[in-house]
């Protein structure tokens, strides 16, 4: 999810894996794949600096996951 501030002030959390676009006319305008839009404070630069911080984020997660899994793989292939 990403933090964002609707054009109220309210602050809102998208799930970033559902944005299909990011629109700036003059606001900027997210489009979700379920075809609702939402019109957010944030610059459309800000929005998919987020966005892109947070798939990062769930990467680097996996990383030690994806460590471990491997190193099992090459014990088992070596016996």
């Amino acid at each position: 999810m990403i933090r964002l501030t609707r054009l109220n002030n309210q602050p809102i959390a998208v799930n970033a894996e559902l944005i299909k676009f990011v629109e700036q006319a003059p606001d900027t305008v997210l489009t979700l794949v379920t075809g609702e839009k939402l019109v957010v404070r944030e610059s459309t630069e800000q929005v998919m600096r987020l966005a892109i911080e947070y798939r990062r984020s769930l990467l680097v997660a996996d990383v030690p996951s994806l460590a471990v899994a491997a190193t099992e793989e090459d014990t088992k292939q070596s016996e």
